[in-house]
């Protein structure tokens, strides 16, 4: 694995909550919130430098507002590939305000494309829904993988009778829009760094590599205080069995005051063009000063850095890397 291999820091102005997705076809598929929090695009490019300059291509709008569900707030799409289709996972609202929780009023939604191509355009994008789980509250940033042919949803979502707004929860899948088992929580806010202003657990990516799958996840208030923890289990093993995955006590990947790099979190992974090399995905804030609700600070930017590895097998993610222009 290359230690030299590094790209413009940072890559893509302004998008927070990344994923990037290296397809069969060879091409990089990118899609993040957009600041508006409006609709879903995606961009390609053959190279990762390439997805700085690509032309967005918008999938899928909002509804108009006051229409109901999926109306406000687009939150964080996430682009997968699954049995020869293509999937965006994405949550949305139908309003702005606040629920007697004091909490946002969000769901998980799924769409669907008809072509093999995801950049066709909006008409070839199906709505299938919303994601339904047997909690009827809060829930967002799902992402999904499979093995063993099995087809896993794993999610943020409220639990009245747990304190914080968000745990994170797995089930196998029927189909890519709905589960077919008993929701199982993996993590909850615990920890004095998942606990900072808001008890967080949110925005889970799948690592599977040296016979184990890592989960990592953000934690805390999407300020500086935001940072990234980490869950591991063997892949031999039930993965619904949440006493088979293993917490790490301490953030795996946080601020960096020293060269300015406040609050790196809601990551995904892919690989560099070398095929091998293996990549985060994630976004950063420069500067602490932030006026107003930091969900609507639009200067969370997309960054990616190549990660090592521990001789025990786990990922070792280091610093965010900082910005080229400082």
């Amino acid at each position: 694995m290359s230690k030299e291999l590094s790209y413009t820091a940072p890559l893509i102005i302004q998008r927070a909550d990344p994923f990037i997705y290296k397809h069969t076809d060879g091409y990089y598929y990118f899609t993040a919130s957009v600041p508006a929090y409006n609709r879903i695009e995606i961009r390609k490019a053959r190279t990762l430098e390439g997805l700085a300059h690509a032309a967005p291509r918008t999938v899928w709008r909002k509804h108009e507002s006051g229409t109901g569900e999926m109306s406000e707030l687009i939150w964080a799409p996430e682009l997968h590939y699954i049995k020869g289709k293509w999937y965006v996972y994405f949550a949305a609202s139908h309003t702005t305000e606040f629920d007697e929780n004091g909490m946002f009023q969000h769901r998980m939604f799924c769409i669907e494309c008809a072509n093999e191509d995801p950049m066709a355009g909006e008409e070839y994008w199906e709505e299938k829904g919303r994601v339904v789980t047997p909690m009827d509250t809060f829930s967002l940033d799902a992402t999904t993988f499979e093995h063993n042919g099995d087809l896993y949803y794993v999610w943020a979502q409220k639990d009245k009778e747990i304190k914080g707004n968000s745990n994170l929860y797995i089930a196998k899948m029927e189909n890519p829009w709905t589960i077919s088992t008993e929701p199982v929580m993996l993590t909850k806010p615990e920890y004095d760094w998942e606990t900072k202003i808001f008890w967080v657990n949110e925005g889970p990516a799948v690592l599977h590599r040296n016979g184990r799958f890592f989960l990592t996840y953000s934690a805390s208030a999407t300020d500086e205080n935001y940072a990234m923890g980490m869950l591991t289990v063997r892949d031999d093993v039930d993965l619904l069995d949440a006493s088979n995955w293993e917490k790490s006590p301490t953030p795996v990947f946080e601020s960096d005051l020293e060269h300015n790099q406040f609050g790196p979190g809601h990551n995904s992974f892919t690989v560099a063009e070398d095929g091998e090399t293996d990549l985060m995905v994630y976004h950063c804030r420069d500067y602490t000063e932030i006026k107003g609700d930091p969900l609507y600070d639009p200067n969370r930017h997309t960054l990616v850095k190549p990660f090592t590895w521990n001789e025990d097998g786990t990922p070792n993610f280091g610093k965010p890397i900082p910005y080229s222009y400082d």
